[in-house]
């Protein structure tokens, strides 16, 4: 082993320790859902998942998925090329077409893989990416790994900057803008019907990563567009199948045929790594099933999430506002959101999320909560009383 490094890694290591910045996520003995146990027994609240709809755990989503073990078996065992394409593969992918409203549908191990493969494509040499200043890190790395001849930042839903910035960037032979749907820790919502003038006034490629806002936006769960009433009208829709859809593991490119179809050709990420394994597939496909058969889950949801920015606030709390799921109260410094955090679980049994400096700006650390539509009215209520005790 080579001493320098591993010297160095523990040096690391022990700087964050002593800022209150290392991170020491909890292990859990039982299933994802409203509540779990934690290793040593104890029974906690989860109000950090992203299992939006309750799914995670659900016996016809866990039935599914054992079916599919039992009848494909565990792995793929190569990428989709050399080994072919299982028919729950184009199953699920016909179905996630249909739920985002566009033509055609690719399935990825992650939704990491599918940013990094629609950004990587679509933007070469003669690219402009314009990116949102909050997007997710999956985009920031893929932005970065790309060979677009240019790369700019817009600041954080600005559209006059991005108006500004896609003026003068005629020459160039495309403009690809790429924006989270939902910002995952600003719980805030991309202006897409404005975002789509500006692209179709500049001739651009709108991109949107709706990790946060499939199965979760609009009174069908259909996501971020059907939310705002332009379902079928972006150009390249990415997300993912480990949050509301199951959240076993998985993501997805949705887009016209010829573009999906091109992603399938020339894409890194299908060509050089597995497909998604096929029981996380039938999993997957029926946790969409479920969630067309079952509005009710989303709009219980909604609810949820409105009764819990309002209980916080009647608390004296000022959560950040918006209509998702996600409801982050910002606390300031990295050590102090840690801290919180710690208290939630060790002396309340609540598992809340603090997040600090590197995954949000110096200074800008919150908790974030998040509202599960398997979540009882109670349960709101103690989260409610156990996040102002906590923050009193």
């Amino acid at each position: 082993m080579n001493e320098g490094l591993r010297a160095a890694s523990a040096a690391a290591l022990a700087d964050m320790a002593a800022n209150g910045t290392l991170k020491a996520p909890p292990v859990l003995d039982a299933p994802q859902g409203p509540t779990s146990r934690l290793g040593g027994g104890r029974d906690v609240l989860v109000a950090c998942s992203n299992d939006y709809l309750g799914l995670a755990a659900d016996p016809r989503v866990v039935a599914a998925t054992v079916d599919g073990l039992q009848r494909y078996g565990a792995g793929t065992a190569s990428v989709r090329f050399i080994c072919g394409t299982f028919t729950p593969h184009l199953d699920l992918e016909r179905d996630l077409a249909s739920l985002v409203g566009t033509a055609a549908a690719l399935t990825f191990v992650s939704c990491w893989d599918a940013n990094a493969a629609a950004i990587t494509t679509l933007a070469d040499e003669r690219t402009v990416v314009l990116s949102d200043a909050l997007n997710h890190a999956s985009i920031i790395d893929a932005v970065r790994l790309s060979r677009a001849g240019r790369k700019v930042v817009y600041p954080h839903v600005d559209l006059a900057a991005l108006d500004e910035a896609l003026s003068g960037l005629g020459e160039w032979e495309r403009r690809l803008v790429v924006t989270d749907g939902v910002f995952s820790m600003e719980g805030d919502v991309a202006p897409l019907p404005d975002l789509i003038e500006l692209c179709r006034r500049h001739d651009a490629v709108l991109l949107v990563d709706d990790s946060h806002g499939v199965g979760v936006m609009g009174s069908d769960g259909r996501g971020t567009p059907s939310h705002q009433g332009v379902l079928g009208e972006i150009d390249v829709l990415t997300g993912t199948l480990g949050k509301a859809l199951g959240g076993a593991a998985g993501g997805y490119v949705a887009a016209s045929t010829e573009v999906v179809e091109l992603f399938a050709q020339v894409a890194r990420p299908a060509l050089f790594s597995n497909a998604l394994p096929v029981p996380t597939a039938c999993g997957a496909r029926e946790a969409v099933r479920i969630l067309r058969a079952e509005p009710e889950r989303v709009t219980r949801l909604h609810a949820l999430a409105t009764r819990l920015r309002g209980g916080l606030r009647e608390a004296g709390l000022d959560p950040l506002p918006g209509d998702t799921a996600i409801v982050p109260i910002i606390v300031g410094e990295t050590a102090a959101a840690g801290r919180m955090s710690r208290e939630l679980r060790e002396q309340h049994g609540v598992l809340v999320t603090g997040f600090g400096y590197p995954v949000v700006p110096e200074g800008t650390a919150r908790l974030r909560i998040q509202a599960n539509a398997a979540m009882t009215d109670e349960g709101v209520a103690a989260l409610i009383a156990a996040v102002a005790t906590v923050a009193g």
